[in-house]
């Protein structure tokens, strides 16, 4: 009797194997990554065809059937596929579970992947006579929509609208009011007229020079100060990949906090452009995907899944602000978007440009090792130069309300001659806590070990790390003492700034302030048009944003990161300060950074204001060396959580027994297990353990009896794990 002829199928599943299946034919079986829908469980799943294995994995007997094949020429080519195959076995993740990852949902549930063809809207006379500003205050999509469309000469595809935010709701309602219209796609995708490009710099030159000489793998970290003019750069380079018919991904940090970076793309590059990010509907994602991998899209602009596109013909990557943690996904498949990305130029042999101002230690450490390839963009494009940094001792000018005099002095001076400022503070909320001087005693959430934040506008206390929401009651529950606000958020700042300057416009940038579809855009907006004088918000303010009309930039908090238990705190201490002072004298006014802290002697402040990022960069690397810590060393983070503080630390001490077990103790260190930062938090009980070891090899070594031996402990039920390889954050 035959052999029958099978496939051995990954699934999306938290079980690191695969499975094997009969194909029951009669037409051919479906090559390596198609996909498949198969009998598991009690019910069916969509999954992709790994290989053809020639002997099952289990009995014959036991085999199942391939219940349909979905695809007839495969959906994940060669070189994707083994990327996912890597990436599973690199960060020790379900294959199954990393190409679900990879996928649309559309795709993911077994919908067809072949594109339905692509809607072109038209403005009609109608909707050019709208008066689109008036429009704009009740119906701000539907004005974007209409704006957009006035703007282009040929129909416009459905799918560039939808990556600027405008859904499939505006657009029929557009229709139903008769100001667009479809119409028939025009005969060619043709590249859309240019305009007059700004005339590079001697430094933009030589950099792009340098950048395009490479076509073959190379990873070259472009290294610009703010305002350097990192993204012509990477637009001429895009330009280039277009002239030899060749696709460009671009990785961005996030999407919704870049709004200039789309839109000078969107101007550049028209249809061209497919936008993919997880604010999209399932549908608009689909439909850009379809068009990467058609070839239609041919610049992808995106957050870090956009990394596992499909594409047919990728000649270019590139990663702006690379440092950014946003790249490493935090949960469920924890990768690193950055280094997925290195890997994947490596097998299609494609170079790779990594920019920032203020490069990750570990691509510098990579620099240095002559890996990555240094291009720098040292002086700013125009006359204002670079800020002037400069630091305001609080131990000699008290800053009660969160704001000192001299900073107060400096914005009024600012605001006298016309121009804006912006202030920075990564609190969101009014205050940090609601204190009883009595009881000495803070409103806590009662899931996590944390204060709760007083949102005084709303009159509630919010949990920013659970989402515990009650009402604000101003007495103490145990004595009835009225209770006090304790510390700065940015909603306090904004009334304390209100109180100083009556005459000033006021806007504050953060997650409660953007909550609402359109809002950032308008925040945006209002600041560009210099209708806002003073901008206040949180790290949103750091995203790259181009505020030419900013001179004066206050940091209000330089101390939170200064003293951080994570190793990597003053890095991103340091890359936070250098990337919101850098919104500072963008244009041809120049700029002034004003820093409030406590410690104006640290160290890692004076070398920042005296030398600049590349001298701190430099100090940090040398200590991390001696320490042998990441990036000269590799850290494997094991994280456990219960309802049950005992099971959490119970399961990590038995894990940290079989580590030292099976490690070869002389090149792996097992550190701990300690509870985490926050111990508890939503009400489970937090607990890690951290591998170290100055190279991979003796990791991979351990991994595979240590992993399979986590299993059998007995607290194993009572627990969720995680494996994080390369974490970012501890």
């Amino acid at each position: 009797m035959a052999a029958p002829a099978l496939v051995r199928v990954a699934i999306p599943v938290p079980l690191a194997q695969t499975f094997d299946y009969i194909w029951p034919g009669p037409d051919a079986r479906p090559g390596a990554g198609c996909r498949v829908s198969v009998p598991f469980g009690r019910g069916h799943r969509v999954g992709v065809v790994i290989e053809h294995p020639r002997t099952p994995a289990i009995e014959a007997h036991r085999l199942k059937a391939v219940t349909e094949a979905l695809d007839d020429t495969p959906l994940i080519d060669s070189h994707l596929l083994a990327l996912l195959s890597w990436a599973s076995d690199y960060y020790r993740h379900p294959l199954g579970e990393v190409i679900a990852a990879a996928l649309p949902k559309g795709l993911r549930v077994g919908k067809p992947a072949a594109a339905q063809p692509p809607a072109y809207w038209q403005l009609t006379a109608a909707g050019s006579a709208r008066d689109r500003s008036t429009l704009a205050k009740k119906a701000p999509r539907q004005a974007l929509a209409l704006e957009h469309l006035a703007a282009r000469i040929e129909p416009t595809p459905e799918a560039e609208l939808r990556g600027l935010g405008i859904g499939t709701a505006t657009l029929r309602r557009l229709f139903a009011l008769g100001w667009i219209v479809t119409v028939e796609p025009p005969p060619t995708a043709s590249r859309p007229p240019q305009g007059s490009s700004p005339e590079l710099t001697q430094a933009q030159a030589r950099a792009l020079a340098t950048l395009s000489a490479a076509t073959d793998f190379n990873v070259a970290m472009l290294f610009g100060v703010t305002g350097s003019g990192k993204t012509e750069v990477y637009l001429r380079l895009i330009e280039q990949r277009l002239d030899a018919d060749l696709q460009t991904l671009m990785l961005v940090p996030e999407i919704s906090l870049t709004p200039q970076m789309v839109a000078r793309l969107t101007d550049r590059f028209g249809g061209q452009l497919a936008v993919m990010h997880s604010g999209l509907a399932d549908g608009e994602r689909l439909a850009a995907w379809r068009r990467a991998r058609d070839g239609t899209a041919r610049v992808i602009v995106g957050t870090r899944s956009a990394v596992f596109t499909s594409f047919k013909r990728l000649g270019l990557i590139i990663i702006d602000e690379e440092h950014d943690s946003a790249y490493k996904q935090q949960d469920g498949f924890r990768y690193s978007a950055r280094d997925v990305a290195v890997m994947r130029a490596r097998m299609l042999d494609i170079p790779v440009v990594l920019g920032s101002a203020t490069p990750s230690l570990e691509s510098l450490a990579n620099v240095q090792r002559e890996r990555y390839r240094l291009v720098e963009l040292t002086e700013r494009i125009g006359s204002a130069g670079e800020p002037a940094l400069r630091l305001i001792d609080l131990n000699h000018h008290s800053a009660g309300n969160g704001l000192s005099q001299p900073l107060l002095a400096a914005i009024e001076k600012h605001l006298a001659a016309g121009n804006q400022t912006m202030l920075f503070l990564n609190r969101r909320g009014f205050a940090p806590a609601l204190f009883c001087p009595t009881c000495a005693a803070a409103a806590q959430c009662p899931r996590c070990d944390a204060n709760l934040t007083l949102h005084a506008a709303i009159g509630r206390l919010r949990c920013h790390h659970c989402g515990n929401d009650r009402p604000a009651d101003p007495s103490c529950p145990t004595c009835g003492t009225e209770r006090v606000a304790v510390g700065e958020g940015t909603q306090r700042i904004e009334e304390n700034l209100t109180a100083y300057f009556p005459n000033a416009t006021i806007a504050r940038l953060d997650r409660d302030a953007t909550h609402r579809k359109g809002e950032l855009a308008a925040i945006l907006k209002s600041v560009n048009s210099g209708s806002v004088d003073i901008l206040v918000g949180t790290q949103m303010l750091t995203k790259g944003h181009d505020f030419p009309n900013v001179t004066l930039v206050g940091v209000l908090n330089a101390d939170q990161g200064l003293f951080g238990t994570d190793f990597r705190a003053p890095e991103r201490l340091a890359q936070t300060i250098v990337q919101v002072a850098g919104r500072a004298g963008r244009g041809s006014l120049p700029g002034e950074v004003l820093i409030q802290t406590y410690f104006p002697h640290h160290p890692l402040l004076q070398c920042l204001l005296e030398r600049g990022y590349a001298a701190f960069a430099a100090m940090a690397l040398a200590e991390r060396h001696a320490a042998g810590w990441p990036p000269f060393g590799r850290l494997v983070l094991l994280r456990a959580d219960s309802h049950r503080k005992q099971d959490s630390e119970n399961f990590l001490v038995a894990a940290a027994r079989s580590a030292r077990r099976h490690a070869d103790t002389s090149q792996v260190t097992v550190l701990g297990p300690a509870p985490a930062v926050m111990e508890r938090r939503a009400g489970r009980f937090r607990h890690q353990l951290i591998l170290l070891a100055a190279q991979r090899a003796p990791l991979d070594a351990l991994f595979g009896k240590w992993l399979a031996e986590l299993k059998s402990i007995p607290e194993v039920n009572r627990v969720r794990y995680s494996l994080d390889v390369d974490p970012v954050e501890l």
